[in-house]
């Protein structure tokens, strides 16, 4: 999301006239861009994310020049994209990157799948062992109220008292006078190896065998030499093995003696003093923000769009779906709107000539019924889409198309349109060009729809494309009109036509 920080104001009241926040001081940023790749959506071969506007809650501000410093805000690092389709989240876009193309910033970055939500784990009831009036078996013995501590106390406890049996066989510790027993001279042998240890049990048994230390006076036998830490004498003719902390004599044994001419290829870079030498340094040339992932260059064929939306508050998810209360209404507003685009694109066949008025046969009113109406000329890439842009509203259809340019200029043509009160289409906005004078006229192309207010009513996002330029716009339909609240790039690159 946009790394500003957003303050807690009233939310916007839902009246369709009402469009602007009327705290002066809250600096809710929402930004708003299209996220265009080739490839699989899975997989995109390359990405980019072109800013359209940002949301300041008070106008909407363009997003490509907004608090530029040189790259504008909505192109920082780290800044999260939410892509929605129909309203509907579809994925995450971080941009990690950004750079200038065309004149233009955009932005480069990682397509990521939605985070899965994480399932609450099941919780195991847990059983108290030590409750006494817990019925579950256990493997040891539980503490009762009244224990004064006996023989079950002292095994639990581990530290039981001095038994009243004389005969009962004890162990003691090493060195303890008053042990005599062999098992506790042999256990302080093994456990101390000191001295002491060694004339305590030799003062209780004058005979018994004892070791000594190497180099001790008394251990002269060959064994207590090997035990021992001792040094040997040196034997000249024994070869030896010196590591890397060994003296200079059995360095230099190791390795030969460097020549002069072996330093010079061998000399740290650092011990040049030449001023006058030059340098390569490993660094970040200026203005580079990062990697280069790879982006979509130009405008291929097979490029898709998808709206973005950065917004550090979470919005309730809004489906800009609309729904017909009768199937074959669609039908026929899409069939109504499709002649209409015929028209604009002059696609209507010529009306046959009058003919003379004959004298009327049987055989010429069957060949009049037997010729069939001409087929209607067909609309290439046809895009039909219905929207309710605002909860309880009507619907707002777009459709686009263009002809196959056989014979001139392909031709485009985009209407926004609604059912008016007696079920006809009611027009809203017409643009009709050529690719002759999309300088002039650029094509309307529609994105999507997109809160760009944040105040849960949808707005429709399309792209003005010209021949060398594009630019983004976006209409707010309201009240059976469709009027332009924001356009990108400064100055329009053209008028569309119906304006």
């Amino acid at each position: 999301m946009l790394a500003v920080s957003a303050t807690t104001f009233p939310a916007i009241a839902q009246y369709p006239t009402q469009t602007s926040n009327p705290d002066k001081n809250a600096q809710h940023l929402r930004a708003v861009a299209v996220l265009e790749w080739t490839g699989d959506k899975d997989k995109p071969k390359a990405t980019r994310l072109v800013p359209v506007s940002i949301y300041d809650g008070q106008s909407l501000e363009d997003a490509g020049v907004y608090m530029a410093h040189p790259e504008p805000l909505a192109l920082e690092g780290e800044v999260e994209y939410q892509l929605q389709q129909n309203g509907k989240p579809i994925g995450l876009f971080d941009v990690q990157s950004s750079g200038r193309q065309q004149g233009s910033w955009i932005g480069f970055g990682k397509w990521k799948a939605l985070p899965v939500p994480k399932q609450a784990s099941a919780q195991i009831a847990k059983v108290d062992v030590d409750d006494a009036q817990s019925d579950v078996p256990v493997l040891h013995r539980k503490h009762h109220d009244g224990d004064a501590g006996g023989a079950g106390s002292d095994a639990d406890s581990g530290a039981g008292t001095a038994p009243q049996d004389p005969d009962r066989p004890t162990l003691h510790k090493g060195g303890d006078a008053s042990s005599d027993t062999s098992g506790s001279e042999n256990s302080s042998g093994s456990a101390s190896g000191g001295s002491g240890s060694s004339t305590s049990a030799q003062a209780s048994d004058p005979d018994r065998p004892t070791l000594h230390k190497g180099g001790d006076a008394a251990g002269n036998n060959s064994g207590d030499s090997s035990d021992s830490g001792s040094t040997p004498a040196p034997d000249p003719d024994r070869p030896t093995l010196h590591g890397s902390s060994g003296n200079a004599a059995a360095g230099q044994s190791k390795s030969k003696k460097k020549s002069d001419e072996d330093e010079g290829y061998v000399e740290s870079v650092s011990k040049v003093t030449d001023p006058e030498r030059p340098i390569i340094s490993r660094g970040k040339a200026e203005g580079y923000s990062g990697p280069m992932l790879p982006s979509v260059i130009g405008m291929p064929n097979d490029m898709r769009q998808v709206v973005a939306v950065s917004d550090p508050k979470t919005q309730p998810v809004h489906p800009w779906d609309y729904a017909w209360a009768n199937p074959d209404d669609q039908a026929k507003m899409q069939a109504a709107m499709e002649a209409l685009a015929r028209t604009a694109l002059g696609l209507n066949p010529l009306p046959a000539p009058a003919a003379k008025p004959a004298t009327k046969t049987a055989a010429t009113h069957r060949t009049a019924r037997s010729t069939p109406a001409p087929e209607p000329a067909p609309l290439v890439d046809e895009q039909f889409r219905v929207f309710e842009l605002a909860y309880g509203s009507g619907a707002t259809m777009v459709l686009s198309a263009h002809t196959a340019g056989a014979g001139g200029p392909v031709k485009f043509v985009t209407l926004v349109a609604q059912p008016d009160l007696y079920g006809n289409v009611a027009v809203l906005v017409k643009n009709v060009t050529d690719a002759a004078h999309l300088d002039d006229t650029p094509r309307m192309q529609l994105v999507d729809a997109v809160d760009a207010l944040a105040d849960n009513r949808g707005e429709l996002l399309f792209e003005l494309r010209g021949a060398t330029q594009r630019q983004f716009a976006l209409y707010r339909v309201l009240r059976g009109q469709a009027t332009r609240i924001f356009l990108s790039g400064g100055d329009a690159i053209g008028t569309p036509a119906g304006e």
